[in-house]
C-alpha cells in the first residue's frame, strides 16, 4: 500500500506508511462515523478526487483494514465495512481528534471552510430526542455563499434516518437558520454556542419557538466538540 517506504522496522514507521498517505486516515474517520457506501464516503470527504477515494479503497481493502461486500438485496452497490484490523483504528483516530482539538489554533480550523461536509456532518450526528414528534423541516441560509451552495435542509422524521438536501425538499420549512458558515462552522466545532452567536447577532432564528430554543440540544456537533481547547 504504501507510496513510499521509510525502511524501518518500528511499528509506529510500519503503521505510517500504511495510514499517513494523503486522505487515508480521513477516510477512516468517516467509515467510523458510519459512511459504508462509495457515495456516501465521498460526502464525507467532498474534496477528494472518485479516482483516489477507489485508489484508496483498494489500498485498504489490500491492507486488510477494509472489506467490501455486495450490499444486501442490491448486488451491484458495494459496501466498504472496516474488519476487526479497522475497527481497533477509532481508538487512534479519536486521539488523533482530540489532539487537534485540544492543540490546534482555532483559526486555521476556521479557514477551512466547506458548506457541504459541514451540514453533513450535522445531519449525521443530530440528536433527534428533543425534536417533536412529528416531520421537522430546518433550512439553514448563509448569504456569503453562492446562490448553489446558499442553502440547505435538514430533514427530521420520526423513525427515520435524518436527510440533508442541497435542494428545496417540498415541504413547509419549520425553522429558518440564518448564519455565516464561519459562525456556523464554529458552533459545530465547540467554539462557539448558538445563545453567544445570536447575542452577537450572527445566526437569527425564525420559525417554530420550540425548535429555536432547543437548537443547541439537537444541533449535531463535533465528536470533539466538548474536548476543552488549549490554545487560543
Amino acid at each position: 500500500m504504501a507510496e513510499g517506504s521509510y525502511k524501518q522496522f518500528c511499528p509506529v514507521a510500519m503503521a505510517a506508511e500504511t495510514l499517513c498517505t494523503r486522505w487515508t486516515i480521513v477516510l477512516v474517520r468517516e467509515m467510523i462515523a458510519g459512511s459504508t457506501r462509495f457515495n456516501d464516503l465521498r460526502r464525507g470527504v467532498p474534496r477528494m478526487s472518485p479516482a483516489l477515494l477507489s485508489k484508496r479503497l483498494r489500498d485498504l481493502e489490500t491492507a486488510g483494514i477494509v472489506e467490501r461486500t455486495p450490499a444486501p438485496g442490491e448486488p451491484d452497490i458495494f459496501e466498504y465495512k472496516l474488519t476487526s484490523a479497522g475497527r481497533e483504528l477509532e481508538s487512534v483516530v479519536g486521539a488523533i481528534g482530540n489532539w487537534g482539538q485540544r492543540w490546534i489554533e482555532s483559526d486555521p480550523s476556521l479557514e477551512n471552510l466547506d458548506p457541504e461536509l459541514l451540514m453533513w456532518d450535522m445531519r449525521r450526528n443530530l440528536n433527534t430526542d428533543p425534536m417533536p414528534p412529528r416531520r421537522s423541516t430546518i433550512q439553514f441560509s448563509y448569504p456569503e455563499l453562492s446562490a448553489p451552495r446558499r442553502k440547505w435542509w435538514l430533514i427530521v422524521e420520526p423513525e427515520k434516518d435524518v436527510d440533508l438536501c442541497s435542494v428545496e425538499p417540498g415541504f413547509d420549512v419549520d425553522l429558518y437558520v440564518n448564519t455565516d458558515l464561519r459562525t456556523m462552522t464554529a458552533i459545530w466545532l465547540g467554539l462557539e454556542t448558538v445563545a453567544g452567536a445570536e447575542q452577537a447577532k450572527t445566526l437569527l432564528m425564525t420559525g417554530d419557538q420550540e425548535l429555536q430554543k432547543a437548537m443547541q440540544s439537537w444541533l449535531g456537533l463535533s465528536p470533539f466538540a466538548t474536548v476543552d481547547k488549549l490554545v487560543a
